[in-house]
């Protein structure tokens, strides 16, 4: 891979690729050119060309992408040909709904354990997901090898569950709370803020209405 640094908006459509690549490795697609690429993506053909070829190109010239090749190629810099084991911490309904995701296991996120302070929730099992206290929190990241912290909890409580991950030796936090989490300069965040997703799509449908093309973020 290249030494140059990646921008953020190549970073985040990787995984649509990982994804649209998948389907055509599904459906026994073989090989794609860009431009087949672009209509089914609704990326030019070029930007296609150009995201990629920050990674090596993976293309030949008269003869396209291998749809299998690229899929795994983008998967490894992707980090999923590995596991990754994952704990949720908050087993309400948010964190119910991703403990007992299935698809997350597919792409090598393994959910070991889920911790919530109610006590009325501990001892029970989401899918084959055990629900601890919080107490354990701290022994159980040790013993489990956790690379990451979901954080589903109210943002009151948030901030102090970060710091312990953080204190746990935990590097990666995919955050659902409504709170921008201050860490150490290694430990990566990733926050998932719902409502402005949905306000994002309240702007594009307002956009659609006055007969304006909508921002997809492509």
């Amino acid at each position: 891979m290249s030494e140059k640094e990646i921008s953020r908006a190549v970073i985040r459509r990787l995984p649509r690729y990982f994804r649209f690549l998948g389907e055509l490795r599904d459906a026994g697609v073989e090989k794609i050119s860009s431009q087949d690429l672009s209509l089914i993506m609704h990326v030019t053909a070029s930007q296609i060309r150009q995201d990629l070829n920050n990674f090596g190109g993976f293309g030949q010239q008269g003869y396209g992408y291998n749809v299998k090749y690229l899929y795994d190629e983008i998967g490894k810099i992707l980090g999923l040909d590995q596991e990754h084991n994952v704990i949720i911490i908050g087993a309400g309904n948010l964190g119910s709904a991703l403990a007992g995701y299935g698809n997350f296991a597919n792409r090598g996120f393994i959910v070991k354990g889920a911790f919530d302070v109610n006590p009325a929730l501990v001892g029970q099992y989401i899918r084959n997901v055990p629900i601890m206290p919080m107490s354990e929190l701290p022994d159980f990241i040790e013993k489990n090898n956790i690379d990451i912290a979901v954080i589903a909890i109210p943002k009151t409580q948030a901030v102090g569950a970060a710091a312990t991950v953080v204190s746990c030796g935990i590097k990666a936090i995919w955050n659902f709370s409504h709170v921008d989490l201050e860490v150490p300069d290694d430990v990566i965040v990733e926050s998932v803020h719902l409502s402005e997703s949905l306000m994002r799509l309240s702007y594009n449908l307002n956009r659609v209405k006055e007969g304006e093309e909508p921002d997809t973020g492509n």
